[in-house]
């Protein structure tokens, strides 16, 4: 069992090492550490992840060990996707790039999402893996080769089945029955290092402004967005407002941006709560809703327990220490109903979930990704976004300060994506779906429910083989 947890740890801390490998860019590049902080911190954080890979590999060990292969087949990726489930909640969550998400750009699987979400996709990921390892393990028989290749087909045509049918359904509804506005993204690729300088302010309104104001002439969008704190300062008022105002009163389109916003609040004593937000200002340059985001990073947006670690809080000076929001109601332009999606919230399927509750029509994901610089992580965070779209079946608006940019259908396809680290402005006719999934109403809960199962499992393998330890004339074997 010693090697088993030793494989185990080896396979996950290599995968994480190098799937995160660009948190040694935010946190040495931006982050104000030294290289070698960096490296050490990323070495720390896979380790944590890959403790994730020894539980699965001592559980499937018990699994694989007290059922017969045939069997465990059906029984490992349940144990896995529940384990990937308790890493996306535990310690605030980290589901970044579970191994479902490696299917997003096949349309003939993802469709399926709407039913168990990107979880789904991961337990077919482990299935199919699980299969191929079982046929070429030399343990087989002819007839259990037989019930590998029937049991991969039958799984198969049964998902490839359901996308293909779903999808023409869905088709035929969004070209009769549906809706749809025309929104324009803008992505103004502003270099991280000078965009929170106070000179940058200016310069950075400009070329939003510019960009849009050449987009509104183009393509008359109804409604425009900017990216994550796009606007660099407080937008309570002042020459910089007046410069948006104008726009948008000359339009008539309003404008969903991201900006730091603050509120003071008396408990006994006054102080100011600073939020990370997105504002819709209507056509008129007023602001007619708000949403605070919600699911903050750690170390990036906040200090957890920053009473008991002081010596951490330089960590977050360049970010600020922000409060949390909540999910409460969608903000709401002519027929649109937005659900918004700050940064990494949408790698949380869950907080997709509760806006499609709450009545969203519609996405935005409002997220700079600048930080990550010229790395994997902004394609990985595109394809986690796709994921959301087909999940809820709503389209998913995506603006980034410096890309990646895209309109994202309900069908999971992509359309006017930006290039990395380039001025862009986009517009496109963006259909507002109602139909509530089965993931929406009750498939989220397969990721607890795939935990729940393998706990199960294992605890009753461990009792009837006696393991880890058995007795026999009062000694310990």
């Amino acid at each position: 069992m010693k090697q088993v947890r030793r494989y185990g740890f080896a396979c996950g801390f290599l995968h994480f090492f190098i799937l995160l490998y660009w948190i040694v860019i935010v946190l040495g590049r931006y982050g104000g550490l030294h290289w070698s902080i960096a490296v050490v911190a990323l070495v720390l954080f896979a380790s944590y992840m890959a403790l994730y890979f020894v539980l699965f590999a001592v559980f499937a060990r018990v699994l694989v060990t007290a059922f017969s292969p045939l069997t465990a087949l059906w029984f490992l990726p349940t144990l896995w996707v529940g384990l990937d489930w308790l890493k996306g909640v535990a310690f605030t969550g980290i589901p970044w790039m579970d191994l479902g998400y490696g299917l997003w750009s096949a349309p003939l699987f993802i469709q399926s999402a709407d039913i168990f979400g990107h979880h789904g996709l991961t337990w077919l990921v482990l299935f199919f893996n699980c299969l191929v390892a079982l046929f070429l393990s030399g343990r087989c028989r002819y007839a259990d080769r037989m019930y590998i290749i029937v049991s991969g087909l039958l799984v198969l045509i049964t998902v490839s089945g359901y996308s293909t049918v779903r999808r023409a359904e869905l088709e035929k509804i969004s070209v009769e029955k549906v809706s749809s506005i025309r929104i324009g993204i803008v992505q103004g690729n502003i270099d991280q290092s000078a965009k929170w300088s106070a000179g940058s302010r200016g310069m950075t309104l400009d070329r939003y402004v510019g960009l849009s104001r050449s987009l509104l002439r183009s393509s008359q969008p109804e409604l425009l967005v900017w990216p994550e704190t796009a606007l660099p300062f407080y937008p309570v008022s002042g020459k910089y407002m007046g410069a948006m105002k104008a726009m948008t009163m000359e339009s008539g389109a309003a404008l969903l941006t991201g900006a730091p916003w603050y509120e003071i609040v008396d408990y006994g004593e006054k102080r100011i709560n600073y939020f990370n937000s997105a504002l819709l200002l209507d056509d008129k340059g007023k602001i007619s809703g708000k949403y605070y985001k919600s699911h903050l990073v750690p170390f990036g947006e906040y200090v957890p327990l920053k009473k008991f670690l002081p010596f951490l809080a330089p960590l977050v000076e360049a970010a600020g220490d922000f409060s949390a929001g909540k999910i409460e109601h969608p903000l709401v332009w002519k027929q649109c109903r937005i659900g918004i999606l700050i940064c990494f919230e949408s790698v949380f399927p869950e907080l997709t979930r509760k806006w499609v509750s709450s009545g969203a029509n519609m996405l935005v994901n409002l997220t700079n990704d600048a930080w990550y610089g010229k790395s994997s992580a902004p394609h990985q965070s595109l394809a986690m976004a796709v994921l959301r779209a087909v999940e809820s079946r709503r389209a998913v608006v995506r603006a980034a300060n410096t890309g990646i940019s895209a309109f994202i259908t309900p069908l999971g396809e992509i359309v006017g994506e930006s290039e990395l680290f380039r001025p862009y402005g986009h517009a496109e006719d963006v259909p507002l779906w109602e139909v509530k999934t089965f993931w929406a109403r009750y498939g989220y809960l397969f990721g607890p429910f795939c935990l729940l199962t393998g706990c199960l499992l294992v605890l009753v393998s461990m009792r009837n083989a006696g393991w880890p330890v058995e007795r026999e004339s009062g000694k310990m074997k």
